[in-house]
């Protein structure tokens, strides 16, 4: 280790956390440095690429029933408190602590200072203590980078410590078991134990940011990507996993704000990171140019397969899991907004991979439609991507985001429907799923035709053109698109059976107004008279 990377002192984690009694202190070392690190300690080695590959094991996705909030005076009546949000006790947080503290004793660790949110007006200065190196990089990575000079005089508002090899005790410590990650919004502090999975971090500074931004700094935080046009144009994309949220942000005629995170303030849009934390299960250079491209030396590849005899990652191994990921900053893509900030968006594009086959490629929303769907955030999973699923299964999460939202869902989608009042915005829903009948009858939507689509609502080609209206759902569906065929733009054209199309649209329409109940209570009239119609 050399002392390059070295700064400040196992002073400033006392004062500011209790942490005393470490072993060394590394204070913002390069990835150079971490890569060297990580090595030598046996926790990884590097790829042909230069990336480092890294296993986070036991846990190799998120933990979200092992997530909590600590309830006191501050949270107990703003957090929307269940199955999402679970309480936790001031002094149970004080005493895990403690013992996770007692844990680090004699223990090297690595300090990184960092932010969150390119919007300067919005910045949140953290400080992560890890036990690991690979996780300092991976912060290094996700979050944005401090200059030298900011360094010298870094004030932390929010603290994480992140110690993978210190368990919890669940009767002792009231956690459901060994791994936790608990945000304590009085103490402004996050510490995740038990699970070596770097998103927890990631994910925890997310939820501190769905709380503040929106309860206390009147600003839309979204689970979404964005990019922006040569003509200075901001569009935003929101989708679950598998809808393509990804691919069609990747755009090289437009420049990529961000693939993840981002907030809506008087301002416009801003990335809350600054790197990506991007699946690799299937890569290929063909598919995701941008995302291969990126696994270089700075990124971190986690519980990925090799191919035999060799330091070549193999994409398409999932031995370890289907959720292999790359970590890297977003400098390692060419085609950046820098700094990752736009305007107000023009276009906000909701994806879904309708599997049921009856949701139209693209449809245009009115406001209380955009919200609706918005609370709704709807894809579905088809037969074969988990054990037992043999017919499609609907998936609802919340403003596409449920797990990290701290408030209620309703407060997104009325802060989302005020910025639709106050700025000029076209809301479109994409079905990048299936059309001319549901999943193993009829075939994937095109991505060039959804690509073109997505164009021509960038460009304004669809402002101009008739739409037609679904009966079922209501949504109006353009009648012609460049360099689409018409007949796909309304899916009920696409099935040879229009008696089974019905049906099928109508199941759909009734899973939206069952999963939309729960919701009920806090919607408007606006957004609940948005909800799709169950023909009889």
């Amino acid at each position: 280790m050399n002392e390059f990377g070295k700064r400040g002192s196992n002073t400033n984690l006392k004062e500011a956390v209790g942490l005393e009694n470490l072993g060394n202190v590394y204070w913002n070392l390069t990835p150079a440095e971490l890569v060297e690190d990580t090595i030598l300690l046996g926790q990884g080695l590097l790829t042909d690429t230069g990336a480092l590959a890294i296993e986070t094991g036991e846990f190799t996705g998120r933990s979200p029933q092992d997530r909590f909030i600590v309830c006191d005076d501050q949270t107990e009546n703003t957090v929307w408190w269940g199955n999402i949000n679970k309480k936790f006790a001031p002094d149970a947080f004080a005493s895990l602590f403690n013992r996770m503290k007692a844990y680090l004793t004699g223990k090297d660790v690595y300090v990184r200072d960092a932010y969150a949110c390119a919007d300067d007006d919005f910045r949140l200065n953290i400080r992560v203590v890890t036990e690991l190196p690979w996780s300092n990089m991976f912060a290094n990575n996700m979050f944005l980078r401090p200059t030298d000079e900011e360094i010298e005089n870094f004030n932390p508002e929010w603290h994480i410590v992140c110690a993978p090899n210190f368990f919890a005790n669940p009767e002792l410590d009231q956690t459901r078991q060994h791994n936790f990650a608990v945000i304590n919004f009085t103490e402004k502090m996050i510490i995740i134990g038990g699970t070596g999975y770097t998103g927890e971090i990631k994910k925890g500074i997310f939820s501190v940011l769905n709380y503040i931004l929106p309860h206390e700094k009147n600003v839309l935080s979204m689970h979404c990507s964005a990019n922006i046009g040569s003509n200075g144009d901001t569009a935003v994309f929101f989708g679950l996993s598998g809808t393509g949220k990804t691919t069609l942000s990747s755009d090289p005629n437009r420049r990529l704000i961000g693939d993840d995170e981002h907030g809506w303030s008087p301002n416009g849009i801003f990335n809350f990171e600054g790197g990506c934390y991007a699946k690799t299960i299937d890569l290929s250079e063909e598919k995701e140019p941008q995302i291969y491209n990126a696994i270089k030396f700075g990124a971190i590849l986690e519980n990925i397969g090799f191919h035999p005899n060799s330091s070549q990652p193999n994409y398409e191994d999932d031995s370890i899991t289907q959720n292999t990921r790359v970590s890297y900053p977003i400098h390692h893509i060419d085609n950046i907004m820098v700094p990752s900030v736009g305007g107000s968006p023009k276009n906000i594009f909701f994806l879904t991979c309708d599997a049921f086959g009856v949701l139209p490629p693209i449809s245009k929303l009115t406001k209380g439609q955009a919200m609706y769907h918005f609370i709704s955030g709807y894809t579905a999973k088809v037969a074969g991507t988990e054990a037992g699923i043999t017919e499609p299964q609907t998936v609802f999460s919340a403003c596409f985001g449920a797990p990290f939202l701290p408030l209620h869902p309703t407060k997104y989608a009325e802060m989302l429907g005020e910025k639709l009042d106050n700025n000029k915005v076209n809301v479109w829903l994409v079905n990048t799923g299936w059309t001319g009948g549901s999943y193993g009858v009829g075939n994937r939507m095109s991505l060039k035709y959804t690509r073109a689509m997505i164009t021509s609502a960038l460009d304004g080609s669809l402002n101009d053109v008739m739409y037609t209206k679904n009966e079922v759902f209501g949504l109006a569906m353009p009648t012609t698109c460049p360099n689409v065929p018409d007949e796909i733009l309304n899916p009920k054209n696409t099935w040879d059976d229009k008696d089974a199309f019905d049906k099928k649209a109508n199941e759909l329409a009734a899973e939206f107004v069952k999963n939309f109940k729960q919701f009920e209570d806090h919607a408007n009239e606006e957004i609940l008279n948005a909800a799709p119609k169950v023909l009889v």
